[in-house]
């Protein structure tokens, strides 16, 4: 991990040389870790308790209390945060959760280790959220609940899936582990489900290792989540609490302790990656063909969880696959943003198929997921770009895409 840098800082070799990356290897994601970060967990390294305990607590209330939810429950990982708020809402065998196959973080692997048949829908061709129109003809009288997920930080369309939910008095679960700070309508993502997950682990902008987080107004909800998250030695000999099996999915307060801090400094951490957005956004217009990130019509902002580039259609899965091996030569580590879950061999029981969902299939194919952190430099990323567009030569693509 680099030590923390002042990414408006200019040194003279940056002027003299904007093309260059410096010779360094340049990473996908790197954390913005402070001296306060590092010293808020070394406080809890020197206390006498290390698992989840009072700083864990905190940092419910704190999260809860920055979202203006009543209730935040502390887990092990986005993953299981939904497999947990699943359990409390009893969605199990026999049961049907309608969810997008499209994301970096694939979170909704919950609904198939709940025992549960995730019934995917496609997408939409621009925000790459889960297309509302392609929901109601999923329903059946086995469908329990709608996973909404703000996609690589682009808010889903909340107040249409809202609507789809109450007429057809399904719960509504949102998928924020990729969207932390976001704005639909006014409201931060985080908001708009019965319960809503979210994710700390790297590449977001809130990062403490492992971890996540799932909030909701309900405390029927939130006890349920507890329950089954772990279970407290003081509730061992409980009647109640026994006739549970715990996943032991809580986090630990040293986790919690640099979550805190860094929550703390959220806006700080955001408003720098929108400054490497603007880098970013400005070196790639010089790219032809390439798709500009899309913003739809009633999002307010959006925390692009990571930077992604989508090529044009004369670009295959496998022309994509050589642009990131070439970045990779170049020092620069770039991925697939995503590897839908209906091509995944999981799911292939459940009848799915290359082929099932072609806007999803589509975007995941030339989609490239670049680097984005607060570390970077405007003169690494004109070297991103440049690299980029010359390995799209090399391809045979050339640069006019479209």
């Amino acid at each position: 991990m680099n030590a923390p840098v002042d990414v408006n800082e200019k040194s003279e070799e940056d002027v003299q040389a904007p093309g260059a990356s410096g010779g360094d290897f340049i990473p996908l994601s790197d954390p913005d870790i402070t001296l306060d970060d590092i010293a808020a967990l070394e406080a809890v390294l020197r206390s006498s308790r290390l698992s989840s305990g009072p700083v864990t607590e905190a940092f419910e209330a704190a999260f809860a209390a920055y979202l203006g939810r009543k209730y935040a429950v502390a887990v092990s990982s986005g993953t299981m945060g939904l497999l947990l708020t699943l359990a409390a809402y009893e969605i199990g065998p026999g049961d049907e959760v309608i969810a997008s196959p499209h994301s970096f973080r694939e979170t909704v692997h919950a609904i198939a280790l709940a025992g549960a048949k995730p019934v995917f829908a496609d997408i939409d061709y621009w925000s790459g959220v889960i297309a509302t129109g392609k929901i109601e003809a999923l329903i059946t009288d086995k469908t329990r609940a709608i996973v909404g997920g703000n996609t690589n930080g682009h808010p889903a369309q909340w107040a249409e899936l809202r609507e789809i939910a109450n007429r057809h008095r399904l719960i509504l679960l949102e998928d924020s582990t990729e969207a932390i700070g976001s704005k639909y309508k006014g409201a931060l993502v985080g908001t708009f489900g019965d319960a809503s997950v979210f994710d700390f682990s790297q590449p977001g902008p809130l990062v403490c290792g492992e971890g996540g987080m799932v909030v909701t107004d309900d405390i029927d909800v939130a006890v349920a989540m507890r329950r089954f998250r772990a279970h407290k030695s003081s509730e061992r000999a409980s009647v109640v609490v026994g006739s549970s099996a715990p996943y032991q999915a809580a986090m630990s307060d040293m986790t919690a302790a640099l979550g805190m801090n860094q929550l703390s400094r959220l806006e700080e951490i955001l408003e720098k990656r929108k400054l490497i957005e603007h880098y970013y956004f400005k070196h790639v217009k010089s790219f032809e063909g390439i798709k500009d990130p899309f913003i739809g019509p009633e999002v307010d902002e959006v925390h692009w969880f990571l930077y992604v580039v989508h090529l044009g259609t004369r670009f295959s899965k496998s022309s994509r696959d050589s642009i990131v091996e070439d970045l990779l030569v170049e020092k620069v580590e770039a991925a697939a943003y995503s590897n839908p879950l209906h091509t995944q061999r999981r799911y292939f029981d459940y009848g799915y198929r290359r082929g099932s969902f072609l806007v999803a299939e589509k975007i995941a194919d030339r989609a490239v997921a670049m680097p984005f952190h607060v570390h970077l430099q405007e003169r690494q990323i004109a070297f991103i770009v440049q690299t980029m567009k010359e390995a799209s030569i090399n391809v045979g693509a050339g640069a006019a895409i479209y």
